[in-house]
């Protein structure tokens, strides 16, 4: 009997993939709860309608975040840290800092987990910050850092 998978089912496969299997384990167990359909016209036809448009929704996201990731590295923000005498700066700048700047400065909202910084800033002046936005595009951001 042939199914298509609703979900990923251990040690038979992937959802979406259409997997041969016993009769009685496909009707009693995949299609009983709801795991799996019957590998009929219709519904092939349907997976096949599905995956075309989840497809087309994929390459709408990355174009998305392609112009997204251009918008970011055209421009640059500015974050403040109160500096000491001598320059010396109290405290740093983090990654959900950056987020809340980008958010307030440019209108754009970015998760502070999708901000990579290798360590925190702790001095001033001009910083290149990598975004993911996409898991294939990661834009660069400038970060300003000024005294108060």
């Amino acid at each position: 009997m042939d199914v298509i998978l609703l979900e990923d089912v251990k040690n038979v496969g992937k959802k979406g993939e259409v997997v041969k299997v016993n009769d009685g384990y496909g009707r009693n167990v995949l299609i009983k709860q709801k795991k799996a359909l019957e590998a009929t016209g219709k519904n092939l036809n349907d997976l096949k309608l599905k995956k075309a448009n989840d497809d087309k929704i994929a390459a709408e996201n990355l174009e998305a975040a392609k112009e997204l990731g251009k918008k970011i590295e055209e421009s640059e923000i500015t974050v403040s840290i109160k500096v000491g005498e001598g320059g010396k700066t109290f405290g740093s700048i983090s990654s959900k800092e950056i987020a809340e700047e980008v958010k307030k400065q440019l209108g754009i909202d970015v998760d502070k987990k999708k901000v990579l910084l290798k360590d925190a800033i702790k001095s001033v002046g001009n910083f290149d910050v990598n975004i993911k936005l996409h898991p294939q595009v990661t834009t660069t951001l400038t970060v300003k850092v000024v005294g108060k």
